[in-house]
């Protein structure tokens, strides 16, 4: 029954998508996002994080790098992840921020407010957020140091969410200004950027 109910809310996914409107982003940095996902351009300096999720388990993109639905102006990524699923530090640092006090969720602008989030700063200066957890569901305070693959929280649907999912993205701060940037996973076939609908397991370092 569970996996037919996942079965179930990736194609609710999926036909919400495709009701969704057809514009996209005029956003400079979505150009060169498509044309490092085509290999187009290619990548090999910047940091490889690890998936936000445990060694072993695998999750699926369901909305990805300035997609068509929630994504237009966002260099974010959606994974379908249950409630309660462990979340985990996609790489090293501090605790900036947790909210963990709403309660409600849902397709309505009344639920932004309610969306459970933990901010973590890395060496070099670039935050990563992890959004949409459960009530109560951070494992970590403001000011404690995590290490990468660390348990931090439990997936949720807080905030503005229409199914259970994790919510993340990177920001660096350029010319005193902060931006979205897209960033490269570890994965089981070497160091890539993940595409929507694109389901990935968690391999560690191997």
């Amino acid at each position: 029954m569970q996996k037919k109910n996942n079965y179930i809310s990736i194609y609710s996914c999926i036909v919400i998508l495709l009701l969704a409107s057809c514009s996209v982003s005029n956003n400079p940095m979505r150009k060169e996002v498509k044309q490092l996902l085509d290999g187009t351009i290619a990548d090999d300096t910047s940091y490889v994080y690890a998936l936000p999720y445990e060694e072993g388990k695998s999750f699926r993109v369901i909305q990805g790098y300035f997609s068509q639905f929630t994504h237009k102006e966002r260099a974010a990524l959606d994974f379908n992840m249950k409630r309660g699923a462990k979340i985990t530090a996609a790489r090293e640092g501090v605790v900036t921020r947790v909210k963990e006090d709403g309660t409600k969720g849902g397709l309505k602008s009344k639920f932004r407010s309610h969306g459970n989030n933990i901010v973590i700063q890395h060496s070099d200066g670039s935050r990563a957020g992890y959004w949409h957890l459960q009530h109560n569901g951070a494992l970590v305070n403001v000011g404690d140091t995590v290490k990468r693959g660390q348990v931090i929280a439990l997936s949720g649907k807080t905030g503005y969410a229409f199914v259970p999912h994790l919510h993340f993205l990177v920001w660096t701060s350029k010319n005193g200004k902060w931006q979205q940037v897209a960033t490269r996973f570890q994965t089981s076939k070497g160091p890539k950027y993940l595409r929507s609908w694109g389901k990935y397991k968690n391999v560690g370092t191997k």
